[in-house]
């Protein structure tokens, strides 16, 4: 997949100093089967191959740093960034610092979430001041990520502004009944996020278990969702749909 290096804008009432961006799928480098922004170097793609994407996506974006690479697990680990120098990214390893999610405070550190189905979610506070962006599949939104990445930006939840990127949508993502079983102990509301199907199992809305746990946490405004990463191939890598593929970045920086 050829094509000129694109990206989504969040739409949503970010102070004028905080920039954010969801990087397509095309623009890259990488052939098939991650063609061709593929940015994560955990897929099996050529190691070089990604390091090429990623340099193109920084002169694309005039991203004022190198984002902070995450090894993500589907925990709820949350990186400080503005406690890590070059030589402790360096020492985390090629994959970057183990974690699901990344804070910042600093100008000019990029907060980056790699990307193939789960939920981006960035965070930004009102005064622009701190930000943040967590890794969200439903491993995570069970375990807490969210809960700890607003714990982490240190301000009430009425403070912080949420934006959710595309995702893998309700009508794709069927799930079994452990799934449903975990966000139902936590909380019975979350069973408006779960429709039988034909099959005995369950199809399952991510964007709507985000927004439940956000609301919770009063997080002032959450924008974006609704946006399938499955059903358009041609703007998105899908782990469910096309495994091995390669993985989106969403960023957000203060300048």
């Amino acid at each position: 997949m050829s094509g000129a290096l694109e990206w989504l804008r969040p739409d949503w009432p970010a102070p004028p100093g905080v920039r954010a961006a969801f990087a397509y799928r095309s623009g890259g480098v990488s052939a098939a089967p991650w063609h061709s922004l593929n940015l994560g170097l955990h897929v099996g793609d050529d190691a070089a191959t990604v390091r090429e994407n990623r340099r193109l996506l920084r002169a694309a974006l005039a991203l004022p740093s190198e984002p902070l690479w995450l090894e993500q697990v589907h925990g709820i680990e949350v990186i400080d960034a503005d406690s890590l120098d070059a030589a402790a990214i360096a020492a985390a390893g090629p994959l970057g610092p183990r974690g699901d999610a990344v804070v910042a405070c600093a100008p000019g550190r990029v907060a980056c979430i790699q990307v193939a189905d789960c939920l981006p979610v960035l965070f930004c506070s009102r005064d622009g001041q701190r930000i943040g962006a967590a890794h969200a599949g439903w491993r995570g939104l069970a375990g807490g990520v969210l809960e700890a990445t607003v714990a982490a930006m240190r301000l009430p939840g009425s403070e912080l502004l949420a934006w959710i990127g595309p995702a893998i949508g309700p009508a794709a993502f069927e799930v079994g009944d452990e799934v449903r079983a975990q966000f139902m102990a936590q909380s019975p509301a979350a069973a408006a996020a779960f429709v039988a199907n034909s099959r005995g199992r369950w199809q399952c809305d991510l964007f709507m278990l985000a927004r439940q746990r956000l609301e919770a946490l009063g997080v002032g405004s959450v924008l974006g969702g609704g946006v399938c990463t499955h059903d358009d191939p041609a703007r998105f890598f899908s782990h469910r749909r096309s495994a091995p593929t390669g993985r989106h970045a969403a960023l957000i920086w203060r300048i």
